[in-house]
């Protein structure tokens, strides 16, 4: 039998503007995946885009952004985002803007492959394995099962999303040096931090369908605190990147979505893609980025003031994968006006800008009141110095754009107060829990543990319930109120759990030490303690003209025995 002839690799070509690889899933709940083309044209039809990972995700949305964003070269202010919000061909212009521009999205072309540097090579032209690219988790346990022990091969769709991914979430660490990088020292760059994203707590939002995510997310260029230069355009637009990374700052969102922050080069065969090439791009330093990216909250750095001798840094606040997103509502939806300060006045903290931007929306009127959105935080969490991913953070919070609106602050702060009422409940909780071990003569911390870890998720449901209505009520007060006392009938059952289950040494007691001498402490003691610190924290619950629900049983203060 004669040989099958070897393919001809010259002719390689994999065009993202007409080929499917945005994976999706429509409103009709099929999954399929679409081209940079039909995903613009069916945005009304896609629920979300889909991905291997919720950072892939985070990714690829900022590419469409980025493509919108230019296509449209706008929006240049809230009139021509209402113009855009009302219509719903509005993206029609992106067709002839991905004609223009084809030749810069073709993963495969020989000269300009898209998001990497042509010819790009080590000085020994070692090609890696495509686990450079594939996120995964230390000490061999891959996200992704069905690869072990490697990701041999890519089929062209996948390897596309793993090239925006990698810009955006690589790991840091040391990696190879390319020729031509003046970086490289005995063949190797040292590292230089992780992709641009991977530094942020990303945040965006999500609306109904695709085209709203994507509008809702589109800010304006007239958007006061983000920097917009005429020199803002994609990674497409710009002249193609060499085997080193320029020293410079973004000049705009546009240039940011897209940054090159690694240079890469796949090597593939009419088969897939088998290989990669992969090393530093262009450094990006997290320092008072503020004002250039909206897709993250910041917090104030007194350290970092003093190490660099500034008055004032910004750096972006990372998600905590063990703290829930309403847990955090606090650093979403409150402004400068509601964030603690200090003696001068400056803020500890700042909200995302693009949350800024749809308050803005809401304020002017733009969006109603009512309208509904979903904030999805995204995030990588790295470890052993950056080099290896530990967690992915995603979750969501859906609230309405009333709680944003910048003139009316009192959805928001009783949506952040509501939190604290939680917490102060769930820590009453926990303190019981001590209690109730004090009392049987044990001093283990893992019951109060599992006590608040239990409460918390016994109140995420109501609260994200609670939070997305809030927006329809008309008194916000009146509806904490509500709050305070579904919290306070949620951490009662619990509490009276925690007391049956204490078991006969508790109920006995023993004499503990107190403030002042000691105290018996058993399990009734324990319970009164509790009740009193909650109706503390929830008195709000019950005002004079509503029972307290154990209005028949009096609040005892501890006895002390001298």
């Amino acid at each position: 039998m004669p040989e099958a002839p070897e393919p001809d690799e010259s002719v390689l070509s994999f065009d993202l503007t007409e080929q499917p690889w945005i994976g999706v899933l429509q409103r009709n709940g099929e999954q399929e995946e679409l081209s940079l083309r039909e995903i613009f044209s069916q945005a009304g039809q896609v629920r979300r885009i889909t991905a291997d990972l919720p950072t892939q995700e985070f990714a690829l949305t900022r590419l469409l952004l980025a493509v919108a964003h230019d296509a449209l070269d706008g929006p240049k202010d809230i009139e021509h985002w209402s113009r855009l919000w009302n219509d719903p061909r509005c993206f029609d212009a992106v067709a002839a803007y991905l004609d223009t521009h084809r030749h810069r999205f073709d993963l495969l072309d020989r000269r300009t492959p898209f998001f990497q540097t042509a010819e790009l090579r080590t000085a020994k032209d070692e090609v890696s394995s495509l686990n450079r690219i594939v996120a995964d988790v230390p000490n061999g346990e891959p996200f992704f099962s069905a690869r072990m022990p490697a990701a041999g091969r890519l089929s062209f769709p996948e390897a596309a999303r793993w090239v925006v991914h990698a810009h955006a979430y690589d790991t840091s660490g040391i990696k190879s040096g390319m020729a031509g990088d003046t970086r490289a020292k005995g063949g190797k760059v040292y590292p230089l931090g992780v992709g641009w994203a991977g530094n942020l707590g990303g945040v965006f939002v999500e609306g109904r369908d695709l085209r709203e995510t994507l509008l809702l997310n589109l800010v304006a260029v007239d958007t006061g605190g983000l920097t917009f230069t005429a020199e803002d355009r994609p990674a497409w637009r710009r002249e193609p990147s060499g085997p080193g990374g320029a020293e410079r700052t973004p000049a705009g969102i546009r240039d940011l979505y897209t940054w090159q922050s690694r240079r890469l080069r796949l090597h593939a065969d009419a088969n897939g893609v088998n290989g990669v090439v992969l090393g530093y791009g262009d450094p990006l330093t997290a320092r008072n980025m503020h004002t250039h990216e909206p897709m993250t909250a910041w917090r104030r750095s007194p350290a970092q003031e003093k190490k660099h001798g500034e008055p004032l840094v910004y750096l972006p606040r990372e998600h905590d994968p063990a703290r829930s997103a309403w847990r955090g509502l606090a650093s979403l939806i409150a402004d400068r006006a509601q964030h603690q300060k200090d003696s001068a006045g400056v803020s500890a903290y700042l909200r995302p800008g693009i949350l800024d931007w749809v308050a803005r929306l809401v304020t002017r009127r733009a969006l109603p009141r009512g309208f509904l959105v979903r904030a999805r935080i995204t995030g990588s969490v790295y470890g052993t110095q950056q080099s290896v991913v530990d967690e992915v953070v995603d979750d969501q919070l859906t609230m309405a754009v009333a709680l944003l609106h910048e003139q009316d602050r009192e959805y928001a702060q009783q949506a952040i107060d509501a939190v604290g009422d939680a917490e102060d409940a769930v820590k009453a909780l926990g303190d019981l829990a001590t209690d109730l071990q004090r009392a049987a003569g044990s001093e283990n911390e893992g019951p109060r543990l599992s006590a608040r870890d239990r409460a918390f998720g016994e109140l995420e449901g109501p609260y994200r319930a609670w939070l997305a209505s809030l927006g329809d009520a008309d008194d916000p007060l009146e509806e904490r109120a509500r709050w305070q006392a579904q919290v306070h009938r949620i951490v009662s059952r619990l509490a009276a759990q925690m007391i049956a289950d204490a078991g006969d040494a508790a109920w006995q007691g023993r004499t503990v030490p107190a403030k002042q001498g000691s105290v018996w402490l058993n399990s009734a003691l324990a319970d009164r303690w509790f009740r009193a610190r909650l109706r503390t924290c929830l008195g709000q619950a019950f005002p004079p003209h509503l029972p307290s629900p154990r209005s028949g049983t009096a609040e005892l203060s501890p006895k002390v025995h001298p």
